[in-house]
């Protein structure tokens, strides 16, 4: 069945409301309730446009502002909201910007900030909130001549052009892009992060820390993260997701985080319609439309495309990264778990080397056999120093975070020092047993001459089908078969994930890249150490033997 998690404070204080197991010592999450519940919405079909406020959103509610420390202010400060599309997600958080802009929760001079993925997305977040400003009150699109639409009852100015607006109190709500630079340096009281996941066009961890930072330096501020299933491990979402299912597992003790998460596990039966109300709470209430999914399910069974965009926007599913992968990444994640790489110090160990220009990762990967049929690897990547940030933003990765962890080496100037990356091989050959180290000849022509007269065992082997595609076969069935231990290296991981397989008429597979930003040079690299381990090349001679086999002979 689908997986709703949903930490719950221990707070030893119960209210008596519609639901009684949700702290509410103050009373505050049922003025909270009562001030949504006076709203309107234009949209709304109840009597009078009354704001639509659903059981399992008014929970959500309630859970945000009942629960109170001793002293009284709020104990939860993040919520992070993982729900299909269709299900109003966008509508709950224009509820909580009035409550803090008009409500119970607002504070003088207080800033308000809703931040999405570009300005039309804004602008959808901006209008909910316009439309709720009063039930008397029409939202008005521009005026024009930067003329402002003003409800006389409360005061609220509504700035269309900047999609802004000024409530009593000095209190000011913006709606922002996740590419606007006037994103940053503000310090506010509230902030809606709407659809993490498509937070593309700068680096979002930039833009989500200076955000957080200001925030912390309003007392009892909140975030609110609302988004569907985006694609890959390596981005802010993926980040944030994961750190709420953990506190929502009790993994991670802070009750500070509110994790309100629907999602079916990637195993789960994607046309079983029980899956589809379990993981769409307002199904019930007839949001999204039941037969419109239907429809989708109907596509989805014949259209492979259509049938990811279902599971990941309307289920929830976690979707990898490639449009056409490799592998299933949860499979390859079986080999996850940590090793201890001085275990196979002096033993025998299989070196591939895939060496880049410009902007490109270049990274050394060492295999191990591991049983009769198993393999082990560690990877050793590097990048240029220069513009490491503006790279990060070009890959929509984070390489100043790799870096700072140790598992990226970035080598001074604007492209790979290669002379480190031989000092590196060098330095492996002396701590393992090295029976190969295979290289795509090209860039490496110098660094191969260079092994080869100090007796170093370099050899070509060129990544085309005929010596990869044996590799790469060899590689996925050690995958499948549980027997790929890498130890969760996160670049290695990213490299998989990237790889947009390639199959010829006689079913011989080969490794490409998405997209033109995407790196794979560390799963290319794996394939050539399992290759070369498989085929036990090497093995009658060692660089520890007197009489080493020229490179250029050794070509496969």
């Amino acid at each position: 069945m689908p997986v709703t998690f949903k930490l719950k404070p221990k707070v030893s204080a119960v209210n008596c409301n519609a639901f009684p197991d949700i702290p509410d010592p103050l009373g505050h999450g049922q003025r909270a309730v009562d001030f949504i519940r006076s709203l309107k919405h234009p949209l709304s079909t109840l009597p009078g446009n009354a704001y639509p406020l659903d059981p399992w959103a008014e929970e959500i509610i309630r859970w945000i502002y009942g629960p109170r420390h001793p002293d009284g202010t709020r104990i939860v400060k993040q919520v992070v909201i993982l729900v299909p599309r269709g299900n109003r997600k966008t509508t709950l958080t224009a509820a909580i910007t009035m409550l803090h802009g008009k409500g119970p929760e607002r504070r003088q001079g207080a800033q308000l900030v809703s931040v999405a993925v570009d300005k039309k997305q804004a602008k959808g977040v901006f209008k909910e909130v316009a439309g709720m400003i009063d039930g008397e009150f029409a939202y008005a699109p521009n005026l024009g001549n930067g003329a402002k639409a003003v409800d006389a009852k409360r005061g609220a100015k509504i700035r269309d052009y900047v999609s802004k607006i000024v409530f009593p109190g000095g209190i000011e709500y913006e709606a922002l892009s996740s590419d606007a630079g006037t994103a940053q340096g503000r310090t506010p009281s509230l902030i809606i992060a709407d659809e993490v996941h498509a937070w593309l066009k700068r680096d979002p961890r930039e833009l989500w820390g200076a955000m957080k930072a200001g925030a912390n330096k309003v007392a009892n501020s909140l975030t609110v993260v609302t988004t569907t299933a985006g694609a890959g491990q390596e981005n802010l979402a993926f980040d944030i997701i994961e750190y709420a299912r953990k506190v929502a597992k009790g993994v991670i003790t802070d009750p500070a985080t509110l994790p309100v998460l629907f999602e079916a596990p990637r195993d789960a039966d994607w046309r079983d319609e029980a899956i589809w109300h379990a993981v769409n709470p307002g199904l019930k209430h007839g949001y999204p439309d039941l037969e419109g999914l239907r429809q989708m399910a109907r596509e989805a069974e014949h259209k492979p495309a259509e049938r990811a965009i279902f599971q990941r926007y309307h289920l929830n599913m976690w979707q990898d990264h490639s449009s056409s992968p490799f592998v299933d990444m949860s499979v390859y994640d079986k080999g996850a778990e940590p090793f201890d790489l001085s275990d196979f110090d002096h033993k025998p160990a299989w070196l591939a080397v895939d060496l880049s220009s410009n902007g490109d990762l270049t990274c050394i990967v060492v295999a191990f056999r591991d049983g009769q049929d198993g393999y082990v690897v560690h990877p050793w990547f590097f990048c240029p120093e220069e513009n490491l940030q503006r790279r990060a933003d070009r890959d929509g990765v984070p390489y100043p975070l790799w870096a700072d962890d140790g598992f990226i080496e970035p080598t001074p100037g604007n492209v790979v020092d290669f002379r480190r990356v031989e000092e590196v091989i060098r330095d492996l050959c002396e701590r393992f047993e090295v029976r190969e180290i295979a290289f795509d000849p090209h860039l490496a022509r110098v660094m191969m001459s260079n092994l080869a007269e100090d007796g170093y065992p370099a050899i070509e082997m060129r990544q085309g089908w005929v010596t990869m595609a044996p590799a790469i076969k060899e590689l996925d069935r050690a995958i499948v078969a549980g027997r790929f231990r890498h130890g969760g290296h996160p670049v290695l991981r990213w490299n998989f994930d990237n790889i947009a397989a390639k199959t010829d008429p006689a079913g011989n597979v080969t490794f490409d890249k998405g997209k033109s930003r995407d790196r794979i040079d560390g799963a290319v690299a794996a394939a050539m150490a399992v290759g070369r381990a498989a085929a036990g090349g090497g093995e009658e001679k060692s660089i520890f033997e007197d009489t080493a086999v020229p490179a250029d002979l050794l070509v496969w």
